[in-house]
């Protein structure tokens, strides 16, 4: 199926991936978030479960082998075209994970990826709803974000 100007919504995986008191945050190279930070993740493909593209997803984008730990979300994500048609929509499973493994490298569908502390994570150029899942997920670990400084 189409990604832009889908004919259905797309089922989606979003990764919050941590180590330490640190986030794994990715820019995003494509649309519809392009430039922007986010966390890894993407489109469930045929066949595969929501935890089995969360672990795939989190491979190609940053080459980290996760353990999952739990359901953080579920999000809808619709962009609208300028005449009002839906441009992407994808609903969004967030999931907890913890990196078990791996050097963090530069994949698929991303520009650039770090890992961020609580206070770097507020100075960046954020995808419009991962503040609110990253702060849902760090408090299930029992750390909190700062304010945003915007």
């Amino acid at each position: 199926m189409r990604r832009e100007y889908p004919s259905a919504p797309l089922p989606s995986v979003g990764v919050v991936v941590c180590a330490e008191d640190r986030v794994l945050v990715v820019r995003r190279a494509q649309e519809p978030s392009l430039g922007k930070w986010s966390i890894p993740g993407g489109v469930v493909e045929l066949g595969e479960t929501v935890r089995e593209a969360a672990r795939r997803e989190v491979l190609e984008e940053c080459s980290l082998e996760i353990e999952i730990d739990d359901v953080v979300d579920v999000l809808d994500s619709i962009v609208r075209d300028e005449k009002g048609r839906v441009r992407y929509h994808y609903v969004l499973v967030d999931l907890l994970a913890t990196c078990v493994s791996g050097e963090l490298t530069v994949g698929s569908d991303v520009d650039d990826a770090r890992w961020v502390t609580e206070e770097e994570l507020v100075e960046l150029d954020l995808t419009k709803s991962l503040l609110p899942v990253v702060r849902k997920a760090l408090r299930r670990r029992g750390l909190d974000l700062p304010t945003q400084k915007r």
